[in-house]
């Protein structure tokens, strides 16, 4: 079976082209291929599939390393986009991803090549009502613009309190900000806990940001499903979203530095949509045999 590794800003999947592969059990595959040591090495799987509806152009699903499927992954859809454009397989700009978190569209920014190498997605709007994001009720909510927000949700991990505002960004997010450089902060001591909480239903992503200026955010995040990943398109989204939310942040575009790189988020007034820019990167094609 043909597959292709990939990252976003360090963010690394495997792809499979399903237009011509067949995957009979993509959570045992991921586990199989995520391996480090014993197979591909990666944060996850991602099978680039035919659309299910005619007016889409294509649709994403999308393995963790433990085998779980999450509903959107932000670096990995910017992937997607530049393999089937690159590819010839999908011959239009901008192109409709179908995800379990509803539709994406992707516009491509060819490069001198005309190789789909910086991508922007439009993320849609993000979610803040505590049921939909899911944080449980009893998490004490705020009023903006009239809809609730979880925007000061304390919770301990290791001795620590950290203090959390809660996002979906079609997957749960829960963004604290640190004062610490988050370079060397220790993330995969405080994020295990934080991540299957009892206050998160579905469990959640974890995002640890240090505010530098009005336009500069840092951020590490801990992913559902992964651990540790050297970046996450969602999650820099929900760090956007948060960072406005608590009055560091206007509604202008915002670069997030990553530890593999730096996305541009912008959280548009025009239509209350988040908008995500950056790169998508082939590593390699290969081959697998089972």
């Amino acid at each position: 079976m043909k597959f292709t590794k990939m990252h976003g800003c360090g963010n690394d999947y495997v792809y499979i082209n399903c237009f011509e592969e067949r995957v009979s059990d993509p959570s045992k595959l991921s586990k199989a291929m995520s391996d480090r040591h014993f197979g591909i090495g990666s944060d996850g799987l991602v099978l680039i599939c035919p659309p299910d509806s005619a007016e889409n152009d294509c649709r994403m699903r999308m393995f963790n390393s433990d085998g779980s499927e999450a509903e959107m992954c932000g670096n990995a859809s910017r992937c997607v986009g530049r393999y089937v454009y690159d590819r010839g397989i999908i011959k239009k700009n901008p192109i409709r991803l179908e995800t379990l978190a509803g539709i994406k569209v992707i516009e491509v920014h060819p490069n001198a090549k005309g190789e789909a190498e910086m991508l922007t997605v439009d993320m849609g709007e993000p979610v803040l009502a505590p049921a939909e994001v899911p944080v449980n009720a009893e998490a004490e909510a705020s009023k903006i613009d009239g809809v609730s927000a979880v925007m000061s949700l304390k919770l301990a991990s290791q001795g620590r309190e950290f203090d959390f505002t809660c996002v979906s960004m079609g997957n749960p997010h829960a963004v604290t900000f640190i004062d610490e450089d988050v370079k060397d902060f220790a993330v995969e001591y405080y994020g295990p806990s934080l991540e299957v909480n009892k206050a998160f239903p579905r469990k959640t992503n974890v995002e640890f940001a240090r505010f530098k200026d009005s336009t500069h955010l840092d951020m590490r995040v801990w992913e559902r499903g992964a651990g540790e990943t050297w970046a996450c398109g969602t999650g820099t989204c929900a760090t956007v979203v948060a960072a406005n939310l608590r009055g560091l942040c206007p509604r202008v575009p915002v670069d997030v530095k990553l530890l593999g790189g730096t996305l541009t988020i912008e959280w548009s007034e025009k239509d209350d949509h988040v908008y995500m820019t950056g790169p998508a990167t082939f590593v390699f094609d290969g081959v697998w045999n089972e």
